[in-house]
């Protein structure tokens, strides 16, 4: 469900990157301090409303702050604000949910059944414009609340009492419970979004919190946020640190430097940073089930609507040169922009980016003679023979993304005639909206997974979807989505072919550029415990703790 920074935690950075660290001089035992721990991170928080958080910092803030029904430990799913992980009924259709009594927003009012369906409601409601609305499909009358034709008020969600939430389906969700711990399910207090209005999630004061922490004199444009623990949470006694700092961190060299001078537990570095101290026994890697990769404004360039366009552009990258050179992070070359290692197929484990076609893989290998080629075919099918193109290539502003920016300027530039590549390297949160309102020719983009599924990356690129910003569009691809989401929904073996076949469609084609799969380098103080790192891609804080 969110962008990422470089990433990741980060990214684009292209590269989101979440730094964890420990406040005072961790060199020593007796400066470790058992009650803060401060996290440098690349970007700053976007938006607290969890209606409209896109991106991997926005969640790690609410995962935080905030609670849904569940909550991953580890990799399992765990009962939060439910008192247990339930079984659906009625062939798969219904869930009812039994809440915590004890559960308390930090005012001290309880949390109940409407909190959800005020905020699940809002997600759904077109004057809001959650661009993660479509990750309600399938509860019943969702997409056509999203479309207008139905009132926010049908959408199949009701509080069968002050405790008991029960929500109905259109067809089954295979990954239902997984959707359960991603933040655009949480609940929201009602009376503090409607005071705040339209200023809802910018700042603290707007904001009421039912997690781990409660965030602390924040407002959006802050480069630096804390989070102090949250006496009324349910599960206070489990929470171990009182007090989460955040600064924002860009420069991979500065955060070695603070790691170095004992100001930080833990910290992402990339680049030369990252090559440097490979052999470090601080050092250590993470790959995330994140992924990177270009999109190209079909919309405002016709020219790459052009299938050998953009194969081409895809042929010019040596994507292991890349992530050797450039990242050095612990960062895979990838043929799909599907992760490795998320998601197996139900009958033969088989892992899904195993199942790519030898046409996909071949579109994402380096190959500079076949994408001259190529791209000359492709201006010659499209009339713009000896044409000259200036075209400017989107991204983030941290240090490893403008190097990164840098290396595709030149391989594209050197291989294909014509183009000339500008860059602009600009904030995260800047690039985030250039990129929705199509004010880009060429952007790196990044996704983080919401939940181990590979549909939770192939619903991204469907025709009109939101996140879609390179605006490709293929009838047979959606198609394949659409019918794993329907009429196989209930039926893993027909559903996975759809997705298979969804991904060779999508490859093929070229249709979304991919790069490199994320992995993030780390320097850790091993006084830092209790690192949690879930499936959705972000921290459960609540098992952190710093030992002396």
């Amino acid at each position: 469900m969110k962008r990422e920074k470089s990433l990741v935690l980060g990214i684009t950075t292209v590269a989101v990157t979440l730094l964890l660290a420990a406040c005072g001089n961790s060199g020593s035992k007796e400066a470790v301090k058992t009650d803060t721990a401060s996290f440098a991170t690349s970007d700053v928080i976007a938006t607290m409303d969890s209606a409209l958080n896109t991106d991997v910092i926005g969640a790690q803030a609410l995962t935080d702050t905030m609670e849904g029904l569940y909550r991953y430990e580890g990799k399992e799913i765990k009962p939060a604000i439910a008192t247990k992980v339930v079984k659906p009924t009625n062939n798969g259709l219904t869930y009812t949910f039994p809440l915590r009594k004890d559960a308390k927003w930090s005012n001290g009012q309880p949390v109940t059944a409407e909190d959800f369906v005020y905020a699940w409601r809002r997600v759904v409601d077109p004057k809001v414009g959650s661009q993660y609305a479509y990750i309600y499909e399938g509860i019943k009358n969702a997409a056509d609340i999203t479309t207008g034709k139905e009132p926010v008020d049908s959408l199949g969600v009701v509080a069968k009492d002050k405790h008991t939430l029960e929500v109905t389906l259109e067809k089954p969700i295979p990954y239902f419970s997984q959707l359960m711990t991603s933040s655009t399910f949480f609940p929201q207090y009602p009376e503090a979004v409607k005071k705040a209005g339209k200023s809802y999630g910018t700042n603290s004061k707007t904001l009421v919190f039912n997690g781990p922490y409660k965030l602390e004199n924040w407002n959006g444009p802050d480069s630096s946020w804390k989070e102090v623990k949250n006496t009324n949470y349910w599960n206070t006694k489990a929470v171990k640190v009182k007090t989460l700092k955040y600064q924002v961190v860009k420069d991979p060299s500065t955060a070695l430097n603070l790691f170095q001078s004992n100001k930080l537990d833990r910290t992402a570095i990339s680049g030369d940073t990252a090559k440097q101290m490979k052999n470090d026994p601080h050092y250590s890697t993470l790959q995330k089930s994140a992924t990177f990769y270009m999109q190209v404004n079909q919309e405002k360039n016709p020219i790459f609507k052009n299938a050998k366009i953009r194969r081409a552009i895809s042929m010019t990258i040596n994507r292991k040169e890349l992530v050797a050179q450039v990242l050095g992070d612990g960062s895979s070359p990838i043929a799909s922009v599907t992760p490795k290692n998320m998601s197996f197929d139900p009958t033969t484990k088989k892992d899904f980016v195993d199942d790519l076609d030898a046409a996909g893989k071949k579109n994402a290998s380096y190959n500079p003679k076949e994408a001259t080629k190529l791209w000359n075919e492709g201006l010659a099918e499209t009339g713009q023979t000896g044409k000259t193109f200036n075209y400017t290539l989107l991204g983030d502003d941290t240090d490893t993304a403008k190097k990164q920016s840098e290396y595709l300027q030149n391989t594209l530039q050197k291989n294909l005639p014509g183009l000339k590549v500008t860059l602009a390297n600009v904030p995260f949160k800047t690039r985030l909206t250039r990129s929705t309102n199509g004010d880009f020719d060429m952007v790196v983009s990044a996704w983080n997974a919401d939940f181990p599924d590979p549909i939770t990356f192939l619903d991204l690129f469907v025709t009109g979807g939101d996140n879609n910003d390179g605006h490709w569009s293929n009838a047979e691809y959606d198609a394949q989505i659409k019918a794993s989401k329907g009429d196989n929904a209930n039926d893993p073996k027909a559903r996975w072919q759809n997705l298979v076949k969804a991904q060779d469609i999508m490859n093929t084609e070229s249709g979304v550029i991919p790069l490199y799969q994320s992995g993030v380098a780390y320097l850790t103080n091993p006084s830092l415990k209790g690192l949690d790192y879930g499936p959705s891609g972000s921290y459960n804080n609540v098992s952190l703790y710093l030992k002396k």
